[in-house]
């Protein structure tokens, strides 16, 4: 959450003269309201299978760069069918998550102390991005030029 996903990616696909598409915004444009929405009003149940039918089709119909929520990964079979793809894993520390989100923001997982769940959200998650990236990134103080220009390194591929 607040990594820059989708700032990136735009980026990284620029570069390289791809599409870009980000599954949390297929979520919000299908549903016709926000994910924070979705969360009170469905719980994080139904809004975790709309993410994976959104990454599903995402990937089998998207042949560019393709951002995922934070939470994608938490499926088993969302993160088999990631398998052979490269995956980019951007990553911070808390403080960074504080500069860039206040941590006050509208995030369902972070209403309550939101330091603390941060952190507890990445030590369950962060061995799973692990699983499915080719790369990791650290995206802490740097532009996201330069975020999106280690991306490009980190998968050896060339800058547009």
């Amino acid at each position: 959450m607040g990594v820059g996903k989708s700032t990136v990616g735009a980026l990284v696909a620029e570069r390289l003269g791809a599409a870009y598409r980000d599954t949390d915004a297929d979520i919000v444009a299908a549903q016709g309201r926000e994910i924070a929405e979705i969360f009170v009003d469905e719980g994080e149940p139904h809004f975790r299978e709309l993410e994976r039918l959104a990454v599903l089709q995402a990937v089998t119909e998207h042949d560019g760069v393709l951002a995922l929520g934070g939470g994608a990964i938490l499926d088993e079979r969302t993160r088999a069918l990631l398998a052979g793809h490269p995956v980019v894993y951007l990553s911070m520390d808390v403080d960074e998550a504080v500069k860039r989100t206040g941590l006050n923001t509208a995030r369902p997982l972070l209403a309550v102390n939101p330091r603390r769940q941060w952190r507890e959200l990445m030590d369950a998650r962060r061995s799973l991005y692990a699983e499915v990236a080719r790369a990791q990134v650290a995206t802490d103080d740097r532009t996201p030029e330069e975020v999106a220009q280690a991306v490009l390194d980190a998968l050896e591929l060339k800058n547009a």
